[in-house]
């Protein structure tokens, strides 16, 4: 199966260098009319300009692709709006969303300033947030979209000095999870990346023969498949260095304890119990913990 994007549109934000433009490139050359979207600012945010997103969609049209740029800030929920409009003005339609645009501003947290926590969460939580709920209305009157969250490895398993996107990318694996949910009977498929790709955002952190490795355009293939109209819901895929794989938010079986006065020291006796990690599953929705918690409760008066 050939992953085709002929007749389809995507906004792809953070999209004028690096592992945006890839995602860009290839959903324009696989025939998608592509909305490049680029603040055009620095790695932690500062500055701005139009000219990355520009050169992209230069990069499409000379290919011959048809490409438009935008340089909104996906902090603002207007200037989304607008981009989002811009798209559907030129092409009549949003079939898919590429979150991609991102900030860093790294610090142990004991000396982390809290204005640059509250700016990567911005950026990340509330600029996907913006984004998906300027397409929403859009996919949902066509019953259909596909909308791929931007994760980390740092969101799911944590890195050192990074608690600020750690926690914003994790919030993007929250959203993904609901809106999945909601999305199901409109025919809206949400999915979650985590990449790991050589870009200016990464420069510096790896050994020059391990950068070399992580080329942007391995993670692509994983963008592509989550953004087609074959894509699953709910997943998270991992990709780097042409290596895939899938992260899961799972649920032990557990043990119930009951109420008393010594379930506190019952529980850190057993807690290996608890945690182990047999017959674990991953739940379809949020209710799956209550019902599991209710069901041993229950089981265990009769």
């Amino acid at each position: 199966m050939t992953l085709d994007f002929q007749g389809r549109v995507a906004i792809v934000t953070g999209a004028g260098g690096g592992l945006g433009r890839q995602h860009a490139l290839a959903l324009a050359a696989r025939g998608a009319k592509v909305l490049v979207n680029d603040l055009g600012g620095a790695v932690d945010g500062s500055g701005g300009a139009a000219t990355a997103a520009q050169a992209v969609v230069d990069e499409i049209r000379a290919a011959g692709g048809e490409a438009l740029a935008n340089g909104a800030s996906v902090t603002d929920f207007a200037a989304v709006q607008a981009m989002v409009q811009q798209a559907v003005d030129a092409w009549g339609r949003v079939d898919v969303l590429v979150n991609n645009a991102g900030i860093l501003r790294d610090k142990s947290f004991a000396k982390m300033d809290m204005a640059d926590f509250a700016l990567v969460v911005q950026v990340h939580l509330m600029g996907a947030a913006h984004c998906c709920k300027a397409v929403w209305p859009h996919m949902q009157a066509q019953n259909y979209g596909r909308i791929v969250m931007t994760t980390s490895s740092t969101g799911l398993y944590g890195n050192f000095g990074q608690a600020n996107y750690g926690a914003a990318k994790l919030a993007q694996v929250g959203l993904m999870q609901t809106l999945a949910i909601e999305g199901a009977k409109y025919g809206i498929h949400v999915n979650a990346l985590a990449p790991t790709a050589a870009t200016r955002m990464t420069e510096g952190l790896f050994p020059q023969e391990v950068f070399d490795a992580l080329q942007p355009e391995a993670v692509v293939p994983a963008m592509l498949v989550l953004a087609h109209e074959s894509a699953p819901t709910r997943a998270i895929l991992c990709a780097g260095a042409g290596t895939f794989e899938a992260a899961h938010i799972t649920l032990t079986q557990g043990i119930h304890l009951g109420i008393g006065a010594d379930v506190p020291e019952q529980l850190a006796a057993r807690l290996a119990e608890a945690t182990d990690r047999t017959g674990e599953q991953v739940p379809q929705s949020g209710s799956a913990q209550g019902t599991n918690e209710v069901g041993k409760a229950l089981a265990a008066r009769r």
